[in-house]
């Protein structure tokens, strides 16, 4: 036995909006400062999340990344002092000029 085919009039129509009392305008009047209010709150905790996870980029990312370079920079400026000045107060102090 062969089916047939399903005409569209004969579909099975689904309504997933739960049916209401209210009125259109009552509904939208009401659905809208529902909305802004609900809105709002979501856009607010969504822009502190924002602003936590750039938090965390910075603290576990950048500030090392940076503390490294800083730190291998510093270095090699200390060491290239000590080897014109030697281990003495100049190398901490600075050197005394003449006039």
């Amino acid at each position: 036995m062969r089916a047939r085919p399903v005409r569209p009039a004969e579909a099975v129509s689904f309504s997933f909006m739960p049916s209401s009392d209210l009125s259109l305008d009552d509904a939208s009047s009401v659905a809208s400062s529902y909305d802004s209010d609900e809105e709002y709150q979501l856009a607010q905790k969504e822009w502190e999340e924002s602003l936590y996870q750039l938090q965390q980029l910075v603290a576990v990312v950048l500030l090392p990344f940076f503390g490294k370079w800083l730190g291998r920079r510093w270095s090699h400026i200390v060491y290239a002092r000590y080897l014109r000045v030697g281990l003495s107060k100049a190398l901490f102090f600075g050197e005394s000029r003449k006039p």
